[in-house]
């Protein structure tokens, strides 16, 4: 048989019956719509990992400290023991329980000052200083916090609340922040506590309408006159703790001084060198802290194992949706199969004729199977139209989705592959057929 006369047949069997054909490539559809799906969200996971974290390095690490369990147990055990026995008085001094008081209770009066200071731990740029005169593997390092303050001006109505983060120079190249116009926080800035500020992308927009009528005007932050110095370009992500696109920057002293005061939970970041020798930075630093900080518990996050996790979650989901398109195939691919199993069955006459006047069991065999990849081409094609329908749906619940004319073709190629190998069975069962036996067959 000629191509042109077998897939003349393959068009007239197809066509014969429309309904049956759509119903026959459902499964394909949803299974071609899937892998477009699936390859569109792992592709926008990917898009959103890369976003959130393409403004810190991967050698960042930050430290933090929490008063945590083990300050508490602390403060627990030695209050129970104060106030069972003694009570304190000014100056330190402690007295109660035996007479003379009690010089050598918990190691002598020096290491319980000690315990009783750790109580109220804040990290300060003197801490700064020694990481980076101590540690090794480190090309920067800096301190910031965030909080939440009053900021009135501009466009505004009325004053409305902003994150506020103090930070000195140092942060915007740990952070990787552009500026769109002016400059960052500089260091005389935070050596004279200057009330001068660095607006996000998005507050920019909100309090002045755009950065180049941000740029230069003031602001008042907890009823104090900020001078705006520079405005950063959208980032669109999270660095550090902190979303630059949202948040106003201000001299850390500045901060210090006029907004947090003793209230102040600091955040240590340090840059190590070699992305490779986190761990090793890690601790270096801790037991730099450690002598200064006896006994306490500091918090290191680095932004190598929060990529590392980030992408891992999304490889797992990814993972979850190509198991789910693979079963929706199989289904499609055994509906096809049972389709045309029917179909040998009903087409047993035609078979015989189309073996008494010549026609190879090759012939019949490629006549079935460019049946399958023929209906499950159609199914491929109507699944990635109705991918293009359900995607702004999908966006709609904020799951980010990045098409690509690859996961087109790709859904195509499994389509086309399922029904083939499903329709194989079918169609060899077909070709096997004995002409006398099928044509004499009711």
């Amino acid at each position: 048989m000629k191509p042109n006369e077998l897939l003349r047949l393959v068009w007239i069997n197809i066509t014969q019956n429309k309904f049956k054909t759509i119903m026959t490539s459902i499964g394909i559809i949803v299974g071609a719509a899937t892998i477009v799906m699936v390859i569109a969200i792992g592709r926008g996971g990917q898009a959103d990992v890369a976003d959130q974290f393409k403004n810190l390095n991967a050698g960042a690490i930050d430290i933090s400290y929490d008063g945590g369990d083990s300050q508490s147990r602390m403060r627990g055990s030695d209050s129970e023991s104060l106030d069972s026995g003694m009570t304190m008085m000014p100056g330190g001094a402690a007295s109660g329980g035996m007479s003379g008081g009690m010089p050598g209770f918990f190691g002598g009066g020096a290491d319980m000052e000690d315990r009783m200071n750790q109580e109220n731990i804040t990290l300060t740029s003197e801490d700064v200083d020694d990481i980076l005169t101590f540690t090794s593997g480190i090309s920067a390092a800096t301190i910031s916090y965030t909080t939440r303050a009053s900021v009135d001006g501009g466009e505004l109505e009325e004053a409305d609340s902003y994150t506020i983060a103090g930070v000195e120079s140092e942060y915007e190249e740990i952070s990787n922040l552009e500026l769109s116009i002016g400059e960052f926080i500089s260091d005389a800035d935070n050596e004279n506590k200057e009330k001068v500020c660095v607006l996000g992308a998005n507050v920019a927009e909100e309090i002045f309408g755009s950065a180049i009528e941000a740029y230069g005007s003031v602001i008042y932050i907890d009823d104090r006159m900020y001078v705006v110095n520079g405005i950063l370009a959208s980032m669109g992500t999270v660095s550090s703790g902190i979303s630059p696109d949202d948040s106003i920057f201000i001299p850390y002293s500045t901060g210090v001084k006029y907004i947090v005061g003793t209230n102040v939970d600091p955040t240590i970041t340090v840059l190590a060198a070699d992305v490779n020798n986190v761990e090793g930075v890690i601790a270096e630093v801790t037991e730099v802290l450690a002598d200064s900080y006896p006994n306490a518990e500091f918090t290191f996050e680095d932004a190598g194992s929060k990529m590392e996790a980030a992408e891992a979650s999304n490889e797992i989901l990814t993972m979850l949706l190509i198991a789910m398109a693979a079963i929706v195939f199989v289904v499609g691919g055994i509906g096809i199969m049972n389709v045309l199993f029917v179909s040998v069955k009903e087409r047993t006459n035609e078979i015989g004729i189309l073996k008494a006047i010549g026609c190879s069991q090759r012939d019949i065999l490629f006549e079935f199977l460019a049946e399958a990849a023929a209906i499950s081409l159609l199914g491929g094609i109507l699944g990635n139209i109705l991918s293009l329908a359900v995607t702004p749906l999908v966006q709609y619940f904020g799951v980010r989705v990045e098409l690509s004319a690859t996961a087109f073709f790709i859904a195509l190629i499994f389509a086309v592959g399922t029904g083939t190998i499903f329709g194989f069975y079918p169609a060899y069962k077909a070709s096997k057929l004995v002409p006398v036996d099928a044509l004499g067959a009711e």
